[in-house]
């Protein structure tokens, strides 16, 4: 199988030597390596070019979760793409050789990697990981709600990969999407009966330490993503889960003694969901607190407010898969 690495970038100068320089060190090597870029300020482009990636550029303010990333699959010309984020480093020189080995099964459309925190996360982020990507191989089919819920769609573009011609056929990621990309995707190749598989031999080493404000952001635009995408509720809730999360991290801390990480955990849990119910109940809220209340204000500057309420955000592929089912 033919391999295209697609690299979103924003200033990455700082990541790119050391991400390319081991993509380049894998068992399989890249077919290409394609980094489309939002007008960094720094030396991405140049740095990408020399280090032989095939470099394309997007306005920031055009840039979108969904859209840029089928932006670059059109101008792809592997069997399989593979979507990674600027600061996640592949753990081993194997890494690109497990993300596609389960397409040795024909029914496969979707593989996702475990995520390992970085030696130097804080306690709650490294425990979050633990928690969201364990060490067990998972094999995930329509079959399987019952057994999961909403985690039957679990899937992460910081280390992914997905056939080709079935991303074409399944129209792409939803675009606009302001996040959550990557969760639809795997719900579109589910509920249109392929299979997604989560391989933990497949990892990355990727975290990050974001503050209450920063989890608040990012929840809220989680929630936005999830009510923009509301056919996926016909499925499963969010919040369930959500609660699982919260439930074992009080466990965990509480066996290992980490006590004094209850008050930060407590902290983080209320911004989470504060801002996941707000992201929900987006279209009650003005324009300007969408913005303040997002990681990505720029998204709600391409829209006017018609527009938002009318939410034409929903692809026909998934119009379909929900009529199927």
């Amino acid at each position: 199988m033919k391999i295209s690495v697609i690299l979103p970038t924003l200033n990455a100068e700082k990541y790119l030597v050391k991400l390319i320089g081991k993509l380049q060190e894998q068992t399989v090597r890249p077919h290409e390596i394609i980094v489309v870029d939002s007008r960094s300020n720094d030396g991405t482009l140049l740095l990408a070019k020399r280090l032989g990636a095939r470099v394309m550029s997007v306005e920031r303010k055009a840039f979108d979760h969904g859209g840029t990333r089928n932006l670059a699959a059109q101008n792809a010309t592997g069997d399989v793409l593979v979507y990674m984020t600027q600061d996640a480093v592949p753990q081993h020189e194997r890494f690109l050789e497990e993300i596609i080995a389960p397409f040795a099964d024909t029914k496969v459309a979707a593989v996702c990697g475990r995520q390992i925190a970085r030696a130097e996360s804080n306690v709650l982020e490294r425990m979050t990981r633990d928690i969201n990507y364990p060490e067990l191989y998972i094999h995930k089919t329509l079959a399987d709600l019952e057994r999961f819920g909403i985690k039957l769609f679990f899937f992460t573009n910081v280390c992914s990969a997905i056939r080709r011609d079935t991303f074409i056929q399944l129209g792409g990621f939803p675009a606009p999407i302001i996040l959550n990309e990557d969760m639809m995707i795997a719900a579109k190749c589910i509920t249109n009966g392929f299979a997604v598989v989560y391989n933990p031999r497949a990892s990355v080493i990727h975290s990050h330490d974001y503050s209450l404000k920063k989890q608040f952001k990012r929840n809220f635009d989680i929630g936005v993503s999830m009510r923009m995408n509301e056919w996926i509720f016909q499925y499963a809730r969010a919040e369930k889960e959500g609660g699982k999360l919260v439930k074992e991290q009080l466990g965990r801390l509480w066996k290992q003694g980490n006590w004094r990480w209850i008050p930060k955990w407590i902290g983080e849990a209320a911004a989470k969901y504060a801002g996941y119910r707000l992201g929900v109940s987006y279209k009650q809220l003005p324009v300007m607190f969408r913005r303040r209340f997002s990681m990505h204000p720029d998204f709600w500057s391409n829209y006017d407010k018609s527009q938002i309420v009318r939410d034409p955000f929903i692809f026909k592929a998934e119009a379909q898969s929900v009529s199927n089912h």
